[in-house]
């Protein structure tokens, strides 16, 4: 069966194609900054959004976006207080756009909604608005990333070299957790809140382990991150899994791969 007559699998391959250009980008920056743990609490913190959102009567992901952006910026601002280590702040948004969530979801009139969809994603539901969303981000972080690439190195591996210079790291620093916060919703729907962090860190991970440089590893991952999703696809189709969890395990399995290699080159 020619799966690529089918309108959805077309939308699942651009998808995936304009995911991995995303989460290439801001994973490679998440990952030299070692804000792996940040960007999960800002995942979590989504589902907030979307409780709202269905309470609301508005898109989700339209609302999940809205509220991951201000989570981003509350955990930023509020781990640089001198009166609340890091770790603390992402833990009151991660647990509080979990609480939200669950609550407006049981509040929303009519029928309950599906969470899983949310929950876990389904990139064979994406739709040409979910591919608009995606598509313009990653534009704007290319251009964006085109246009700093030098400010943005000197703050993911020294900011206070940065500093030194007369960059503006905090201003840097909010814009790059915005571009985080919606790369995480525009990927929702493709792996869903539980899996979107491997998305940003796993072709980032792979592709480390042949490189340091900060460019290549962008490249590289961009690569890695659509092998990923198509391979993910191909087992979701055949062996009638989720699409989510089958390229989080297809990635992680290149990574295994990879790491196997490298140790006997």
């Amino acid at each position: 069966m020619d799966l690529l007559q089918y309108t959805f699998f077309q939308h699942a391959l651009l998808g995936s194609l304009l995911a991995s250009i995303a989460c290439g980008i801001i994973g490679t920056y998440i990952v030299t900054r070692r804000l792996v743990f940040i960007s999960g609490g800002i995942t979590h913190a989504s589902f907030g959004g979307i409780g709202l959102g269905l309470f609301a009567g508005i898109s989700p992901i339209l609302s999940a976006a809205v509220f991951s952006v201000l989570s981003a910026f509350g955990v930023e601002w509020l781990s640089k207080r001198k009166d609340m280590r890091e770790d603390s702040a992402i833990a009151v948004f991660w647990t509080l756009g979990m609480a939200l969530g669950i609550m407006f979801s049981f509040l929303s009139p009519g029928f309950a909604p599906d969470l899983s969809a949310y929950l876990f994603g389904n990139i064979l539901t994406i739709t040409q608005g979910d591919l608009l969303m995606l598509g313009i981000l990653a534009l704007v972080m290319v251009v964006f990333f085109c246009l700093f690439i030098h400010p943005i190195i000197y703050i993911a591996f020294d900011r206070e070299f940065a500093r030194s210079q007369g960059l503006p790291v905090a201003l840097f620093e909010y814009l790059m957790m915005m571009f985080i916060a919606l790369t995480i919703v525009s990927c929702l729907r493709m792996v869903g809140i539980v899996l979107a962090i491997s998305l940003l860190t796993i072709p980032q991970m792979t592709a480390n382990l042949f490189t340091y440089n900060f460019k290549r590893i962008i490249w590289y991952s961009i690569g890695i991150g659509f092998l990923g999703c198509l391979g993910g696809l191909f087992v979701s189709y055949h062996w009638k899994v989720p699409s989510g969890a089958a390229i989080i395990f297809v990635s992680i399995l290149i990574y295994a791969v990879c790491k196997v290699i490298k140790s006997r080159s």
